[in-house]
């Protein structure tokens, strides 16, 4: 996981994006560099827009997040009705 933060946090700051780059940065934050993951995801980000995937990946998080308060504002809707019907049931 750490290779990718890495890539993310070369790419947020402008950088290249190869190993050399991301074996500084892993190696700074502390952790040991595995040249065979570092390999593994520059071959992945061959040809991949990273800002167009962050993009993609903020709508998709926030089309959930809109779904989800409607879903809130639906059941506050059902409570009074729930509750006008039992009291007619009361009252008869």
């Amino acid at each position: 996981m750490e290779y990718i933060y890495a890539a993310l946090l070369l790419h947020k700051l402008g950088q290249k994006v190869d190993e050399d780059n991301l074996k500084k940065v892993v190696s700074a934050a502390g952790a040991k560099v595995d040249e065979a993951k570092i390999k593994t995801l520059i071959a992945a980000l061959n040809g991949v827009d990273i800002a167009a995937e962050l993009a993609n990946a903020s709508i998709a998080v926030a089309v959930p997040a809109a779904t989800e308060a409607k879903k809130e504002e639906k059941k506050e809707e059902e409570k009074p009705s729930e509750s006008a019907a039992g009291l007619s049931a009361l009252f008869g």
